[in-house]
């Protein structure tokens, strides 16, 4: 058995109201949530304040993205310190459509990593190849350039989880194979154990992000590499519990 905690998050990504949350308050706190797992949900900003005040004390809330800076002039940027100062200490950085659609680069992503676990927030760090880039060959260097530039800003890796996403995987309703997820997340952690230390490899947890569903989740969470995953659309939907509690 693992030493590392079963770790799903929930994305709403831009999607959701009171109402739609009051909705997913209710099938969280019915569950019953599987104790073992980890849950945290990323919730817009505008309405964290009241996803917290809501939802169930064993359902933590993450921000979808901050800046890089604890203030200033950065006009529709939130910051960890204000993430923390509305009861929340997660943080969802480097997703593939803030790098893809919102075009944040490595280095930029990494600084907002570094920023945000220097002010005391715990950070979603994502990574992941697109569909050319996979048929290139090149998963590997992609995937392990942005886990690089995000290590080099990291100093204690028992506030990271790693998310890897397949973006060809996201939103399409493909999903990578048990196998093809497996092989990713056991060559990501040989390179935290090369680059780091073994230790660092043996805690980190990785998660899976892509399309999961009730149906996908249980043989995923077979994989002995496979620590969890980040849920997009079906974390708005009852069927979430089920993911939970795809480790029992």
């Amino acid at each position: 058995m693992s030493e590392r905690k079963f770790f799903v998050g929930g994305n709403w990504k831009m999607n959701g109201s009171k109402s739609t949350i009051d909705g997913i308050v209710d099938f969280l706190t019915k569950g019953p949530l599987d104790p073992k797992s980890e849950v945290v949900v990323g919730c817009p900003a505008i309405y964290m304040q009241y996803a917290i005040s809501k939802l169930p004390k064993n359902v933590a809330v993450a921000a979808q993205n901050c800046y890089k800076v604890p203030s200033g002039a950065f006009t529709g940027e939130i910051s960890p310190a204000m993430i923390k100062d509305v009861g929340s200490n997660w943080v969802i950085l480097g997703h593939s459509e803030r790098r893809n659609v919102f075009k944040e680069s490595d280095e930029l992503i990494a600084e907002k990593v570094g920023h945000a676990l220097a002010e005391g927030v715990n950070v979603i760090a994502c990574v992941g190849e697109l569909l050319e880039e996979r048929e290139a060959g090149k998963t590997q260097e992609v995937v392990f350039h942005q886990t690089k530039c995000i290590a080099d800003k990291v100093t204690d890796w028992s506030k990271v989880v790693i998310a890897y996403e397949p973006v060809w995987a996201i939103g399409t309703g493909k999903t990578a194979t048990p196998e093809q997820a497996q092989e990713v997340h056991e060559q990501l952690r040989q390179w935290l154990s090369k680059n780091l230390s073994a230790d660092v490899a043996a805690k980190t947890r990785i998660i899976y992000g892509g399309s999961v569903t009730a149906g996908s989740c249980k043989e995923l969470a077979k994989k002995p590499d496979v620590d969890g995953f980040l849920v997009g659309g079906a974390s708005l939907k009852p069927e979430f519990v089920q993911i939970i509690n795809a480790n029992q």
